[in-house]
């Protein structure tokens, strides 16, 4: 009988598994076939040409994503990451209690009110749009996500490491970076890239503060483009070339997402496995 059940259990997982990846399939499947024949050098070599014209690119949406988000990411995750060893390390404090109810309200509230406020704190006194505004309104995206998923990873370390180091002397902080951290490297980086890929998507909050820019720019004072921006107004767009751009974006942007990763994992195993080792 137990072991009918564990069989019965290991289908019921499996056949659950592969229910939850077939959408996934569909939908990369779906986005190669309408648009793998768009991606050529042209795409991303090239800025977008007036409607109504043959080819072009979105040289200026790729080039906006990873400026964009790359800023994101330096004002985030370093406040994320710190918020999360505190909520770990204070997880029997009132404060820290605190902390983690806003944290949670935080990651609940809809991008769109995110791009609003930002637009109201940043965008409306400084006169215009701009590529800094967006990357504050994804920055404040990612800190949750990256606060919660630090923490729960933080957890999983046994608490037998700290105590060992403790014993031995170790001050608190010495022993919270030099073993806990470095124990669950991997599954920082994890969280960190999810964070990543969280916010390369977001369309509504940029709409009230990168807007867009149909030129190349690097001036993050200034309007800027972005692959959700583009996708966005080219999905939307009646010129069937620029349909096809759109199509040829939304592969760019799962594949930059897709190998981030990767990179992400295989780095966070190699880190555990070194620590591990030493």
């Amino acid at each position: 009988m137990r072991k009918f059940t564990n069989r019965l259990m290991s289908f019921l997982v499996t056949f659950s598994a592969i229910l939850c990846l077939i959408p996934l399939f569909l939908v990369i499947y779906h986005l190669l076939k309408m648009g793998f024949t768009s991606l050529n050098l042209n795409f991303f070599l090239h800025n977008p040409k007036p409607m109504g014209e043959l080819g072009g690119g979105m040289l200026n949406a790729i080039v906006g994503t990873l400026m964009t988000v790359g800023l994101a990411s330096v004002f985030g995750i370093p406040i994320g990451l710190m918020g999360g060893i505190f909520l770990f390390e204070y997880k029997q404090n009132n404060f820290g209690n605190v902390i983690r109810i806003l944290v949670d309200l935080l990651s609940g509230i809809p991008s769109i009110i995110i791009g609003i406020v930002i637009y109201g704190w940043i965008v409306k006194p400084s006169g215009g749009f701009s590529a800094f505004a967006g990357s504050i309104a994804l920055a404040i995206m990612m800190i949750p996500i990256i606060i919660r998923s630090t923490e729960e990873v933080l957890r999983l370390v046994p608490y037998t490491l700290r105590e060992a180091a403790f014993s031995l002397g170790a001050p608190r902080w010495k022993t919270m970076f030099l073993i806990v951290v470095r124990t669950s490297i991997g599954g920082v980086i994890s969280s960190v890239l999810s964070s990543i890929a969280r916010v390369s998507g977001e369309t509504a909050p940029l709409l009230f503060t990168a807007f867009g820019n149909e030129f190349f720019s690097i001036k993050m004072n200034r309007p800027m483009s972005s692959l959700p921006l583009q996708i966005f107004n080219y999905a939307k767009s009646p010129s069937v070339e620029q349909n096809r751009l759109a199509w040829a974006g939304s592969i760019v942007l799962v594949g930059i997402v897709f190998i981030l990763y990767i990179v992400a994992k295989w780095i966070g195993y190699k880190l555990t496995k070194r620590s591990t080792i030493r």
